[in-house]
């Protein structure tokens, strides 16, 4: 079982998902059988922020001075956390996923979604970097986002 624990710093998340931690939870809720971890207490951290903020995270731990859609900690140990395993922790910046401004509920909501399976799995040590690790990643996405939406009926 996946528990999130969901901290915002960012007050306009809340403008477009009325209740942030609930959403996510369904989220890892509709996840496919093996990453449900069902036998298994799994827990993460997700940070809803912005662009000013994952700047300076991504300036101090990627040496990138500019913005980013996501980024994923990893934690290299995966110690174990009052009998639950810590998998790391997710960053998502609000004002990407918010572009353009215009966009409508669903598919601000249906980026997000993508945007999170797409840090979770770097938890799960995936990367991007080789074209060949790319498909697999991408074919990874794709299983767990028609997972989440044949299950939350979004689309």
């Amino acid at each position: 079982m996946i528990s999130i624990e969901v901290v915002s710093e960012e007050k306009n998340w809340s403008k477009k998902i009325k209740k942030v931690e609930s959403f996510f939870k369904n989220i890892c809720k509709s996840f496919p059988k093996k990453y449900k971890f069902s036998n298994k207490k799994i827990f993460l951290t997700l940070l809803l922020s912005n662009n000013k903020s994952i700047k300076k995270l991504n300036k101090k731990f990627r040496n990138k001075n500019k913005p980013t859609d996501i980024l994923s900690f990893p934690y290299e140990k995966k110690i174990k956390i009052r009998n639950k395993l810590y998998l790391g922790d997710i960053i998502i910046s609000y004002n990407f996923m918010n572009k353009p401004k215009n966009q409508n509920l669903n598919l601000f909501k249906d980026k997000v979604i993508k945007t999170f399976i797409h840090g979770f799995l770097h938890l799960l040590s995936f990367d991007h970097i080789k074209y060949q690790d790319y498909k697999k990643m991408f074919k990874e996405e794709q299983n767990i986002y028609n997972s989440v939406i044949k299950k939350n009926k979004l689309n």
